[in-house]
């Protein structure tokens, strides 16, 4: 288990990225509902996904945030993420989410975000939470506007048209 802070909503746990949970996460980023948007549809390896636990792990020694797991209070097993990521050229701090389908619609990634969004103001010290989503993406941009975030443009990044929301403290 990484160092990071253990959170809890009224449905779920959020955990720090760690070792073990490596092939679950690398299963939810593979999804190809998941990897259509998060990802730019890239199918990734395992490498990739030992580097992004690897990454998240530092972040929270470092700077007290990084990537959760998400699972439900009374299972142990992992049925999506959240947390804070930099994307982009130049790095830019966002928040991101994905779960597997199976789970989506029952207001977890809002419950998820929330916690994240409230953990990042309240114990990080955050003045402004980001976030984008590709254009086309309805849900997260529903879902972004469920969190109270604020559309601040369409702008083209990574030659994606893509919809820029943040959140202030």
């Amino acid at each position: 288990m990484s160092d990071g802070p253990v959170l809890w909503t009224k449905r779920l746990v959020l955990e720090p990225f760690s070792e073990e949970h490596v092939d679950r996460l690398l299963t939810l980023f593979r999804a190809p509902e998941v990897r259509r948007f998060l990802l730019d549809d890239q199918v990734v390896d395992r490498e990739w996904m030992v580097s992004e636990v690897a990454t998240s792990e530092a972040l929270f020694e470092s700077h007290g945030y990084g990537l959760w797991a998400l699972r439900e209070k009374e299972d142990e097993g992992i049925i999506g993420a959240v947390g804070y990521r930099f994307f982009h050229e130049p790095l830019e701090l966002q928040i991101v989410v994905a779960l597997f389908p199976s789970w989506w619609g029952r207001g977890l990634a809002t419950e998820a975000c929330r916690e994240a969004i409230r953990y990042g103001f309240e114990e990080v010290g955050f003045e402004r939470i980001g976030a984008d989503a590709d254009a086309e993406n309805e849900e997260s941009l529903r879902l972004m506007e469920r969190l109270g975030m604020h559309f601040e443009g369409r702008v083209t990044k990574g030659g994606l048209d893509t919809m820029c929301y943040g959140l202030e403290s």
